[in-house]
């Protein structure tokens, strides 16, 4: 089979097709055909070594159909989509025609949608379902800032905190995303500048019921500020870097009686404290099949152009998600 191998850790240009042998499923895992898959920024971690050795070929999530499944339990043909449970991390991942993945992270679904379409879903509207309803447990009338929002994940979580009947705050850097998130749904889009907590707090002056923060550590204590006594922040991004924070007093930064929390989706979905049934990824795909979704990539690449689409991940030029078609 065809599959994308790093050959060294670096940049897009270390990303390279060649003939690799047809994975094997062993007990407990499924052969998936790759019709589409998704970039992450984990992937763009993984090829610059950031989170140590990790596997040759990405790949966090794809939509295909089974070619085997040892087990009998999915049919060859049957449409599935599937995400994490080591993929490109301590296994060869989504990067390939072919994939063995732990059954337990692999969905079966039925969809009229085209694969580019299908695969914009898998990771980063679990996250962002997983985050809204666990972590932040949203509910009808909440008032949510999302801090990110233009991001893929952040446009996702926008659309899902909308659809749950909360009142969306989407935090943008530019004026320019403002139609962008209205039309997902939020209701205020402030912008990330000088005068954006002054600008929350005269949206919500108690505060807001939560927050979804993905930007990460540079933004995180003053998420922790904007949330209400007993609300709740949680913390799903980097989009800002990562970078330690520098001389933290708890005493002196950390507000009283808020509740901080992190998802970091690539390490547990498929395990028994989130299996992926816990994610309606059927309800939402139905919703998208009746326009009740925006379910649409922003950029698709052909395989081939694999390095061109990292170049454009490294550049956060993308607006939303960049999915990789196989033809």
């Amino acid at each position: 089979m065809k599959a994308i191998v790093r050959q060294a850790y670096g940049g897009p240009e270390q990303l390279r097709i060649e003939e690799v042998p047809d994975p094997v499923p062993g007990e407990g895992e499924v052969l998936v055909r790759v019709r589409a898959f998704g970039l992450n920024r984990a992937e763009q971690y993984f090829r610059l070594g950031l989170w140590g050795e990790v596997a040759s070929i990405s790949g966090i999530e794809c939509v295909g159909e089974i070619e085997h499944d040892p087990s009998g339990r999915l049919l060859r043909g049957q449409k599935v989509l599937a995400l994490m449970g080591g993929m490109g991390r301590t296994r060869s991942g989504s990067y390939a025609e072919l994939v063995c993945v732990p059954e337990q992270n692999v969905v079966p679904v039925r969809t009229r949608l085209p694969w580019e379409r299908l695969a914009a879903l898998p990771e980063t509207f679990a996250t962002a379902w997983s985050c809204l309803h666990d972590n932040l447990q949203i509910g009808r009338g909440d008032v949510v800032l999302i801090r990110g929002s233009t991001s893929a994940l952040g446009q996702a979580a926008v659309q899902l905190a909308a659809g749950a009947g909360a009142r969306v705050i989407a935090a943008i850097r530019t004026a320019e995303r403002e139609p962008l998130v209205r039309q997902l749904g939020a209701t205020w889009s402030p912008l990330e500048t000088s005068g954006f907590e002054d600008g929350v707090r005269e949206i919500a002056p108690r505060g807001v019921d939560a927050v979804l923060d993905l930007v990460g550590t540079r933004t995180i204590l003053q998420s922790l500020r904007l949330a209400r006594r007993a609300g709740r922040v949680c913390l799903a991004g980097f989009l800002g870097g990562g970078e330690p924070i520098a001389s933290l007093d708890p005493m002196r930064d950390l507000p009283s009686g808020r509740h901080l929390s992190f998802f970091g989706s690539a390490f547990v979905y498929g395990t028994a404290d989130y299996p992926l049934t816990d994610v309606p990824f059927q309800h939402l795909i139905d919703r998208s099949e009746d326009g009740r979704l925006h379910l649409q990539p922003a950029r698709v690449f052909a395989f081939e152009k694999i390095q061109e689409a990292h170049r454009l991940l490294d550049a956060e030029a993308s607006g939303g998600k960049i999915v990789i078609s196989l033809g």
